[in-house]
């Protein structure tokens, strides 16, 4: 049997192609990541196991799950996740519209196929469909304390000019590099903490 990243690929394609050609792009991707946390979780996976649900009741409980945690006025974790997950600082007057008809047609053609569980592979070939169509590279920023937003907007400027594409931030912290931060781009790291050039100056000493 196919592995689940074979399976999802032409759904990926398919829900890109479409959301690219009608301009939803962002609009699906961010249903396409709440709908795989979700999917993700240990018990609404065993929830979706259940052949005593319908297809038609779970594809409806994930749309209805995103216009009432997301799309809504409300804050709520699953739009602070959202916010963080797009580099952006989580915003409860952010707005999200609600999942669209091609969008529910395109979960619950998913659901009848009983292939929910591929949403999060599904998700992550979306994305790289996205990122080869607007060339647009994930840096995955680990700093010692967090970033103010002039240090970020800096930072992504910079690595956007020297990368020549579309630069998308994702931070963390880690108080063990003392100063300084590290910067991964694909299989490229820039180490620029102090506990790197620590390291570096030990290993030139001990050579």
């Amino acid at each position: 049997m196919a592995d689940l990243s074979t399976l999802a690929r032409p759904y990926a394609k398919a829900a890109f192609d479409y959301a690219n050609e009608n301009g939803v792009v962002n609009e699906w991707e961010n249903f396409l990541f709440i709908a795989s946390t979700v999917v993700n979780d240990k018990s609404f996976s065993t929830w979706l196991d259940n052949p005593a649900v319908s297809a038609e009741h779970k594809s409806a409980a994930l749309v209805d799950l995103y216009d009432t945690q997301v799309a809504s006025a409300n804050d709520s974790a699953f739009k602070q996740l959202l916010g963080e997950t797009r580099g952006v600082r989580p915003d409860s007057s952010a707005s999200y519209p609600k999942v669209s008809v091609a969008l529910s047609n395109f979960v619950k053609q998913l659901s009848e196929q009983e292939r929910l569980a591929l949403l999060p592979e599904v998700y992550e070939h979306y994305r790289r469909h996205k990122a080869i169509s607007l060339k647009q590279l994930d840096a995955y920023v680990t700093s010692a304390y967090p970033l103010t937003d002039a240090q970020r907007d800096m930072l992504q400027t910079r690595l956007a000019t020297s990368l020549n594409a579309s630069v998308v931030i994702h931070e963390s912290v880690d108080p063990s590099l003392l100063a300084g931060a590290t910067i991964k781009v694909g299989d490229k790291i820039i180490d620029d903490s102090i506990r790197g050039k620590l390291q570096q100056l030990k290993t030139q000493l001990t050579a």
